[in-house]
């Protein structure tokens, strides 16, 4: 389900801090829940998917579009170290305060994703991605409900580069919220639904659901650009 803007940015998000620079693009609430232990298990679940294999013909053949016009026009080059539009430096790595330098663990990274992980805490985890029309940051959060019980959230931060960025976002906005988020939205449920099954079958423990973790204090975001 879609977010209003401020139903995400209500939380103190530590990414509101880190980048507060970046406009929020899209905010979803995705269709999982479960106990505080359970956000690691949400992570694992989100590393494994990839939306270029959705069960959508219509969003895989989207991807295949955008890789294609990436490799025409070189977008994506990834030897290109391109600072973030306006400032400086080319990652919000950067401005991560030193407690959080390198907590989101190199297991957060997929093979083939184009997302770099930047940190997580017990109740967040981002990543970005830099190419020639955008630098964007992938946020998920784990929201209380009532006392026990947490809610996934997505945000899309974005910093479109130039005039092509721009215009490249306005083109790409009808495709994502018709087609793109609601197959992700999909697969993510399908993911989690089956996660629980197993989690039932094996007798109330799953072993992607690690014990719970110290909670962690929220840092001081170091200054941005």
């Amino acid at each position: 389900m879609r977010l209003p803007d401020s139903a995400h940015e209500a939380h103190p998000w530590v990414i509101a801090r880190i980048a507060p620079d970046f406009r929020l693009l899209d905010a979803w609430a995705l269709p999982v829940a479960g106990s505080r232990a359970d956000f690691d298990a949400f992570l694992e679940i989100m590393d494994s998917l990839d939306p270029t294999h959705s069960s959508s013909a219509a969003a895989r053949a989207l991807f295949r579009l955008r890789f294609r016009l990436g490799a025409l026009f070189g977008w994506d080059d990834a030897t290109q170290k391109r600072p973030i539009p306006e400032c400086s430096e080319a990652t919000l790595a950067t401005r991560l305060p030193d407690d959080l330098r390198g907590t989101a663990g190199a297991s957060a990274r997929r093979s083939g994703s184009r997302f770099v992980p930047l940190y997580r805490t017990d109740e967040e985890w981002a990543a970005e991605i830099s190419n020639d029309t955008v630098h964007a940051v992938l946020h998920l959060g784990w929201v209380e409900q009532s006392e026990g019980r947490y809610r996934a959230q997505m945000g899309v931060y974005v910093k479109p580069r130039g005039l092509l960025g721009e215009i490249y976002m306005m083109l790409i906005g009808p495709f994502r919220h018709l087609i793109v988020y609601p197959a992700l939205m999909r697969q993510i449920g399908r993911a989690w639904k089956a996660r629980d099954i197993t989690k039932t079958t094996d007798g109330g423990t799953s072993p992607a659901t690690p014990p719970s973790r110290p909670r962690r204090r929220r840092p001081r975001a170091a200054a941005g650009s």
